[in-house]
């Protein structure tokens, strides 16, 4: 598990931040609750309103919303140098904090297809810049070997992080 320096608050929002082994535990005991989980993953570098607005619509779907997190290296592999901006300690902290994200759990791979077979999703929810058909295929098979489907919600039209940075540079 992820581990931050400090005490308090911080201590119980790192509580939410688990190892994927973690996860199989915390998911079988939503599965024997009977709780509709949610799951997304991406790099959220710079958190804006894009991102909470994906959030708080992929956790309206089910019971509970589990972030998968890229770690740093995979951050740098998906976006080149100088990403990401922060580092995944504070960006899994931050994402920890919103009320509408239950679980946050860093994975290192490029893809998210074992972050998924642990998650075992009952939906597994992506933004519109993803069409279903464009999917991973290996992640698309662990989506459906949970019994999960696969959904794709609306972003905020001029929200990323690629367009805060570009307008920070400029």
């Amino acid at each position: 598990m992820l581990r931050v320096r400090g005490g308090g608050s911080r201590c119980r929002l790192m509580g939410r931040v688990l190892s994927p082994r973690e996860l199989v535990d915390w998911r079988d005991q939503q599965k024997a609750s009977g709780r509709r989980v949610v799951v997304t993953n991406g790099c959220f570098d710079l958190l804006h309103v894009g991102h909470v607005r994906f959030l708080q619509e992929a956790r309206e779907l089910g019971d509970a919303l589990v972030v998968g997190l890229n770690a740093d290296t995979s951050v740098r592999e998906l976006k080149g140098a100088g990403r990401p901006v922060n580092p995944e300690s504070d960006r899994a902290e931050v994402l920890a904090a919103l009320g509408c994200v239950d679980v946050v759990v860093v994975f290192s791979e490029k893809r998210a297809t074992r972050f998924l077979e642990a998650a075992r999703p009952d939906i597994y929810v992506k933004g519109g810049d993803y069409r279903p058909e464009d999917l991973d295929a290996d992640e698309q098979e662990a989506v459906r070997k949970s019994g999960g489907q696969v959904r794709v919600l609306h972003l905020t039209p001029g929200k990323s992080t690629t367009a805060v940075l570009a307008k920070v540079k400029k």
